[in-house]
């Protein structure tokens, strides 16, 4: 699994997952904040903008007076403003499956994406999410369309040029990815990608994943993601909050047991309280109403501004200031405001509640009623005809580079009896008020964040409890100009995993089971064996078929019987043919003990080495490799055979008892009547099963034509125990097994090996054998796995290599 990091900006996320042959990117925020870069775009001519001086390198070698502008000690690019794109060159893009939305906010880069990438897959967002998204684009479209430049500028980005440049411009990194505004054909062509679902449906991506979306309790249809498959879960883990606002709660419950949890979209003002900052919004507002003077408040059209007119409908009359006209300007004022009261299922229970009274969930639908609160789609046409003042005017963009904003800076601006209020986080307000220097207006800075601050997510996630965590970069540290406060970064254990722009991270997640299903017809061919108290095993051959990444066992084809023939022949009673298959081993290999057999049968000079997964020995005077693991035995020696059969064995010792105890009762179970051993076999203990005759029995009589009892029952050679799971006849069977599979190995070697005994046939056989594992629930798990052998004996370097499959723990051997 891998993570794709395509956005440096904590709140406007963009990242790309790998998981299960999906892909599938999260969120695509678009980071405007590279417009502060950039002169207002001014409804009307302003005189001062155009009469701001060019820029010019000091020692005149570079003169850009056309693109860049100097306004009070800073440098600004005179063109329409470009915005910062998620990272296109990381990975192809048009490989992208799907497209998860946490938010509106986070979705503004969309068309980019589905239009110039070649993107073919499929959209997910809540409803909410998707027309206050579309409200978003076109306000921001209309902003850029109606103040058309009629030039741009490029020159300013060259390397060498920016190298000259004074900051911040010069500081800044990847200009030449910077993109102007989309058009409106191109917002509707990405919206029409988008397919809506509601707070907790699960959707099925190509069988191999679902993905459920949570609410996050931020802004209407908001939401986390959970993406999960039958044995993993992923959490993401976007804009949150847990205060009490407009949307529904946040589901909190439902991020337990994560194997992975990615979290994004942290408070950008976590030494901030919103309730506290609320009501320095409303004390400084009405403080500068009485006094005479406007208010300015530059803001989204939809999200905060909710709060914001609720707060001020409690605080209206209390103030005395029923009688102050509040004006919403923006292209899509009236639609925000519309679809805030139809989504009443998407609010939280109070607001829901006053639909059925029936009465509006918002406020400010009684303040349009009593004409308390008007909106404009822009300052011309009725706005110019009605407006008066002192009033507090809401309006885009907070940036203060484009929208009607622009002009009421113009217009206010110079006057110290009006006020600009700030409350959205995304922008520096120093930087927004730059090209305005010098301004006589007051500031006042009240930002609003209503999102999970680092106290609050780390108390979540001691609750939900991931495995893992993977974060912004910025969270994992504190802020640069609070380098003190240790409380403003995330401290977990284990340490969460960082990640930056273009960042490529391989999360510690490893796929280990994957879920089959097993026809009616097969399970019931299965003989399972019990192992100990609720866990049973059983084995078989069958055929997997995969499609649409769904796994089925189906019962292997019959051959065609062969057509009549008119000659007579010689009827001969042929024994079912049974693939042979590998054998099945269960344990792990005792490190001190085995170090112990290996010294009493003369290999001493053993050097050990401990690694991640195990052990590995050094059999210095032998030249010959052991890798010990968890699931898994490999000894790698150079042309020694001899050698390798013996240490074979040695390790054989360790993982054959609980082999032996299952096929014991197995043989029993299917061919009682062939020896006297107990019935209760296969429940025997460790000390029992050591009483148990391993060679033939007494006089040497046999359990079936041509195969001793020896060869039954010795741990090295449980070539046919395997095979009694799946075959009806034993008897003829084991008659004919070695015979076959001498057989099979000429065809494949043009006879050379002649009369093979039949484990070197075995050895030089390839297969796939399937080992269930139940856990006494009927819920299966498989795993599958193959062995195979040189063939070519002569080969002067070679590693000749045997694979056994362990059961409890499950281990493949290489040998």
């Amino acid at each position: 699994m891998k993570l794709y990091c395509l956005s440096g900006h904590p709140t406007l996320p963009c990242n790309v997952l790998k998981f299960k042959s999906t892909t599938i990117m999260l969120d695509c925020g678009l980071d405007t904040t590279s417009a502060l870069h950039f002169l207002p775009l001014p409804l009307v001519h302003s005189p001062r903008l155009s009469k701001l001086p060019g820029w010019v390198s000091k020692d005149g070698s570079v003169n850009l007076e056309k693109e860049l502008k100097e306004c009070a000690g800073r440098v600004f690019v005179d063109s329409l403003p470009e915005f910062c794109l998620p990272q296109r060159e990381l990975l192809d893009l048009s490989t992208i499956d799907v497209i998860l939305i946490s938010n509106y906010h986070c979705m503004m880069a969309l068309p980019y994406i589905t239009e110039h990438t070649g993107f073919t897959g499929t959209v997910y967002a809540t409803e909410p999410t998707l027309q206050i998204g579309r409200l978003l684009m076109e306000e921001l479209v209309n902003f850029m369309e109606r103040v058309p430049k009629a030039q741009s500028a490029t020159c300013w980005k060259n390397k060498d040029i920016q190298r000259l440049l004074p900051g911040p411009l010069k500081e800044v990194v990847d200009v030449w990815t910077w993109k102007k505004c989309y058009s409106m054909q191109a917002v509707n062509s990405a919206l029409s990608k988008v397919q809506l679902v509601g707070y907790s449906q699960k959707v099925e991506l190509f069988g191999a994943v679902q993905v459920t979306p949570l609410s996050s309790g931020y802004s209407l249809g908001s939401s986390n993601w959970i993406i999960q498959s039958h044995y993993e879960k992923v959490s993401y883990l976007s804009g949150s909050s847990l205060l009490t606002t407009h949307p529904q709660p946040m589901d909190q419950s439902s991020l337990k047991n994560s194997d992975v949890l990615i979290l994004t979209g942290l408070t950008q003002i976590p030494t901030a309280n919103p309730d506290g900052m609320l009501g320095e919004f409303c004390s400084n507002l009405a403080m500068t109403i009485r006094a005479g003077g406007n208010v300015l408040v530059p803001c989204y059209s939809s999200g905060v501004i909710y709060d914001l007119l609720e707060c001020l409908h409690q605080f209206i009359d209390s103030a005395n200031l029923g009688t102050t006209p509040f004006y919403f300007i923006s292209p899509v004022a009236n639609s925000s405001l519309e679809f805030s009261q139809i989504f009443a299922e998407w609010l939280c229970q109070n607001k829901q509640s006053k639909v059925y009274l029936p009465e509006p969930p918002f406020p400010h639908a009684e303040l349009i009623q009593t004409n308390k609160l008007k909106h404009y789609p822009s300052i011309h046409g009725d706005f110019s005809n009605e407006f008066r003042q002192p009033c507090v005017v809401f309006t885009g963009h907070p940036s203060l580079r484009f929208g009607d904003v622009v002009h009421f800076m113009e217009l206010w601006g110079k006057s110290s009896l009006n006020t600009i209020i700030f409350t959205e986080p995304d922008f520096s307000y120093l930087d927004a008020l730059a090209p305005y220097q010098p301004l006589a207006m007051k500031c006042v800075y009240c930002p609003i964040d209503t999102r999970l601050n680092f106290h609050q997510v780390t108390k979540l996630l001691k609750e939900v409890q991931p495995l893992h965590v993977v974060c912004p970069q910025q969270y994992s540290q504190p802020p640069p100009s609070q380098a003190h406060r240790s409380d403003l970064m995330l401290e977990l254990q284990p340490p969460p995993m960082p990640y930056r722009r273009c960042a490529v991270l391989g999360l510690p997640f490893r796929r280990r089971y994957e879920r089959i299903q097993l026809l009616p017809e097969l399970a019931k061919s299965l003989v399972p064996s019990a192992v100990k108290p609720g866990i049973s095993v059983a084995t078989v051959s069958a055929v997997l078929q995969s499609k649409d990444n769904k796994h089925i066992l189906q019962p292997a084809a019959k051959p065609a019987p062969a057509p009549p023939s008119k000659k007579r022949k010689r009827v001969v009673e042929e024994p079912p043919e049974v693939l042979t298959p590998k054998p099945l081993l269960s344990g792990a290999v005792p490190l001190e003990h085995f170090l112990a057999t290996l010294s009493k049968h003369g290999i001493t000079e053993v050097k050990v080495e401990d690694t991640a997964d195990g052990h590995i020995l050094h059999l210095q005077a032998e030249d010959t490799l052991i890798q010990l693991e968890e699931d898994g035995t490999h000894i790698v020696c150079d042309n020694n055979e001899p050698l390798r059969i013996v240490l074979r064995d040695l390790v054989l010792r360790f993982l054959q008892k609980l082999l032996v105890q299952v096929r014991a009762r197995s043989c029993i179970k299917k061919k009682e009547a062939n020896h006297n051993y107990p019935e209760a076999l296969g429940n025997i203990t460790d000390e029992q099963h050591s009483a148990v005759p391993s060679g033939p029995p007494p006089g040497g009589k046999r359990l079936t034509d041509g195969i001793k009892q020896a060869d039954f029952w010795h741990a090295p050679q449980p070539l046919l125990s395997d095979v009694i799971y799946n075959v009806i006849t034993v008897t003829a069977m084991l008659h004919n097994i070695a015979v076959r599979a001498r057989a099979s190995l000429r065809e494949e070697e043009g006879d050379r090996l002649g009369d093979a005994n039949p484990r070197d046939a075995q050895l030089a056989s390839f297969e796939a054998q399937m080992a269930l594992v139940t856990n006494g629930s009927s819920k299966w798990t498989i795993t599958q796995r193959c062995g195979k052998m040189a063939k070519d004996n002569k080969v002067k370097h070679w590693v000749r290599s045997h694979q056994f499959q362990h059961i409890l723990p499950l281990n493949r051997s290489k040998m």
